[in-house]
């Protein structure tokens, strides 16, 4: 019999059915190597990265596809040099992925490299449907952004919430990966008190090294301070060891409310370690 302390509770094995992943365009090595370790069906996120070009997103795409998972290529917004650059992206993923499901990020450039400034932008080209689009994934940040403010976060998520249902197209959002609870439930809350009722997928991390989580944590203005990564299961002053989602994902658990909250599931940044991520929530489920 399991020790009460170390069971992994009911609701926190119920928050892992139906989590989804991320890959990058260079991961479909690492995809290979998961894939009998990931559910038949899983949403994998294909990212839109500047070091990476249209045939390896389209390939990566096509190959979640070929595994029996459901492709969820991005479209950054601001890498977007044209137009035309859009269509053939998505014309392409059609030929060889048909995703219906995309994620719509407005991207890391200062300045847009083309005529999208903006993921709502995209979004109201009105082509994503013409391509067999029907769900559309957009951008939460639960402990805000180092570059935008709080007020411009919150009229961006709704005004793209609004132009979605305005399309009949389906929504979810996406958060930022963090380490603390509290921001957000307090951020669910004003989600739902705003009358957005898309689901949510909470970011998580997957099992990773300190060190490496504390690095895409600094990049992305995630808060990290000893306190918040203690409650997380790491201490600052031990760099070289590696964390899971562990006490994060029962602690989330203790305090979802679907009443409250809303639908909620899970979606794992993989920093590359795909299968360690598949294996730790295999192995969390079964209560290791």
């Amino acid at each position: 019999m399991a020790d009460p302390k170390h069971a992994v509770s009911d609701a926190a094995r119920a928050l892992l059915d139906d989590f989804s992943l991320e890959m990058t365009g260079k991961d479909v090595p690492a995809l290979e190597d998961a894939a009998g370790t990931i559910p038949p069906g899983t949403l994998i996120n294909v990212t839109f990265l500047g070091n990476e070009d249209l045939p390896m997103r389209v390939s990566a795409a096509a190959a979640v596809k070929r595994h029996g998972f459901v492709p969820v290529p991005h479209v950054s917004a601001r890498r977007l040099a044209s137009q035309a650059e859009l269509e053939d992206f998505l014309r392409a993923l059609s030929a060889d992925a048909a995703p219906e499901d995309v994620f719509v990020v407005g991207g890391d450039p200062a300045e847009p490299m083309g005529p999208f400034a903006d993921s709502l932008e995209v979004i109201r080209s009105g082509l994503l449907p013409k391509y067999g689009i029907r769900r559309v994934g957009i951008s939460g940040y639960p402990e805000g952004h180092p570059d935008i403010s709080d007020d411009v976060l919150w009229k961006a998520l709704e005004d793209k919430y609004a132009e979605l249902q305005q399309q009949n197209l389906e929504s979810v959002i996406i958060t930022q990966f963090g380490f603390d609870a509290d921001p957000v439930f307090e951020w669910l809350a004003e989600v739902r008190r705003r009358g957005i009722n898309a689901p949510v997928r909470i970011g998580v991390p997957g099992p990773a090294g300190v060190k490496r989580l504390l690095n895409y944590a600094k990049r992305f203005g995630v808060a990290s301070s000893a306190g918040i990564v203690h409650k997380y299961g790491f201490s600052l002053t031990n760099l070289l060891g590696t964390a899971g989602p562990d006490k994060f994902l029962e602690e989330f658990a203790s305090r979802y409310n679907p009443a409250v909250h809303g639908t909620v599931k899970l979606h794992f940044y993989t920093f590359g370690g795909m299968k360690a991520t598949a294996e730790w929530v295999e192995g969390f489920r079964g209560g290791r």
